[in-house]
């Protein structure tokens, strides 16, 4: 059943008692070693990353253009792929049994396809906005830009709880694409190199991991080309990390390190007092690009300047131009 209001602001009233008992002391921060690397193609602005029986599974986003992508770690190989409605925004996916689900960012759709030929089998309707999604062994967990994660019946895509995320009495908002590893949430944070390691029971961070360096500004396309894709290989043990037309999956083992991640915050250090008031929506996104063939000079292509949402981009957004591979 939907959650009722009266349940709601329970909710909210809970969440914020938690904070104001919450330790105030920050959460210990890692640094990383790369392991190995693999090819990642500059065409995927990716939201949706999974790794399953020695296969990248990826959702890519832009409308237009969006698709779920099967792909060979090894060589970057498309093996297979599926495209949603021209008119919607693909976010995160999620493996669950036989099926695989992939939701939008704005047009309150999730599609689910049965995992082994892509067919588009049902669609669930929902309300807000999709980013991410990971799954543990019994529920659906869902990010929308904002501090909150959404836990959903797999059999319904209804929202059975939520947790707020914060760094001891820090909300820690812009949460994107998701993971499941070791009974945590691993959370990328939108416009960051920071990933978040999340308690699902109570939505504090137990740790962060800076990933600073990982790639260079270089090899960034644009501004939007942001750390954004977590993959774990749990029977081996391997963490994967790529980002928004990243040319590189980055194979990663979390190691000790004495810096103190930054992170979003609603108001900055002073936002406390401001924990229960009402939510905004989350951050405005590219909403389309131009993809054109390995030659020829691509023109500018539009991006959403919305001031809907609280956080602008503090660079502004630029245009984005991209190159389809011919295989795709």
């Amino acid at each position: 059943m939907p959650t009722s209001p009266s349940r709601r602001l329970a909710q909210t009233f809970a969440l914020c008692a938690a904070l104001l008992t919450a330790p105030s002391h920050a959460a210990p921060v890692f640094s990383y070693r790369v392991i190995h690397t693999y090819p990642h193609s500059t065409a995927s602005y990716t939201e949706g990353f999974f790794y399953l029986h020695g296969l990248f599974y990826e959702g890519t986003g832009l409308t237009g253009h969006s698709a779920v992508l099967v792909t060979e770690p090894a060589t970057g190989e498309v093996v297979q792929h599926t495209e949603p409605p021209s008119q919607v925004f693909g976010e995160g996916i999620v493996d669950w049994g036989p099926n695989l689900y992939e939701w939008t960012w704005q047009s309150h759709l999730c599609f689910v396809y049965d995992r082994f030929t892509l067919r588009l089998l049902k669609q669930f309707p929902y309300t807000g906005e999709g980013w991410g999604m990971t799954r543990t062994f019994t529920e659906l967990i869902t990010s929308d830009g904002t501090a909150n994660l959404r836990f959903r019946n797999p059999e319904t895509f209804r929202e059975t709880r939520h947790i707020l995320v914060h760094d001891g009495k820090q909300i820690i908002d812009q949460l994107n694409e998701l993971e499941w590893i070791h009974g945590e949430i691993y959370a990328n944070i939108w416009h960051s190199d920071r990933i978040a390691r999340i308690s699902p029971r109570d939505g504090h961070v137990i740790a962060w991991i800076d990933l600073t360096g990982l790639l260079p500004d270089s090899q960034r396309i644009n501004a939007e080309s942001v750390l954004n894709g977590i993959a774990f290989d749990p029977e081996h043990d391997r963490i994967f990390v790529t980002g928004k037309q990243w040319p590189t999956i980055f194979e990663i083992k979390a190691v000790p390190a004495r810096t103190r991640p930054r992170f979003h915050t609603h108001e900055g250090p002073s936002s406390f007092p401001n924990f229960c008031s009402k939510p905004s929506t989350g951050p405005s996104r590219p909403t389309s690009a131009t993809f054109l063939p390995p030659t020829g000079l691509p023109p500018a292509a539009s991006r959403d300047r919305s001031p809907r949402h609280r956080h602008s981009h503090p660079q502004g957004i630029g245009s984005l131009t991209l190159q389809r591979r011919p295989d795709l």
